[in-house]
């Protein structure tokens, strides 16, 4: 089957189903929608303190300040000090993280132990503070108690975990 043709039939399958249950599918339509703007609403100024902070923090220079003095603790840990700026910027953002590993893999190869442990790295590990951030905002939860210090643990086991599986698996 093509693919083109799935949506088209996810659709009228959908329609088909509200039919038979008369559903009015326009009022449930326009009342999720109505549901998704509130939340929209409700996480948008974390992200944007979030996203605000992580450009501060790269435009003074204090992130490649960071990079610098972290990476004798990265380089004992086993991950290749040229990718302390991954490990600092993937709890932050999805989207400088991608950056930056693409950066890595553009600079160093696909096919070396940096490239294929910021791959894994990218695979493997989350945006802990944006994930957070939305599920918490849009639940209305203020305290995140031990939410925080268990992500950043999973984080870390995360990125220990790639690059140690990158050695054992490719060198």
């Amino acid at each position: 089957m093509s693919f083109g043709i799935i949506v088209p039939l996810i659709i009228a399958g959908t329609a088909a189903v509200a039919l038979m249950r008369k559903t009015d599918v326009y009022s449930s339509l326009t009342s999720g929608i109505g549901d998704g703007l509130r939340v929209v609403l409700r996480i948008f100024p974390a992200l944007v303190a979030l996203l605000s902070a992580y450009a501060m923090l790269r435009a003074s220079g204090a992130l490649d300040a960071l990079t610098h003095a972290l990476s004798p603790v990265f380089a004992f840990l086993g991950v290749p000090p040229e990718m302390a700026g991954l490990v600092l910027i993937r709890p932050l953002s999805g989207s400088g993280a991608l950056a930056v590993g693409s950066d890595l893999i553009n600079t160093h190869g696909p096919d070396s132990m940096i490239g294929r442990a910021s791959a894994i790295m990218l695979g493997s590990t989350e945006t802990t503070f944006y994930t957070i951030a939305v599920y918490f905002g849009a639940a209305k939860i203020k305290r995140t108690r031990y939410a925080i210090p268990a992500a950043l643990t999973a984080e870390f086991i995360g990125i220990v975990a790639a690059c140690a599986i990158t050695k054992l698996l490719f060198y």
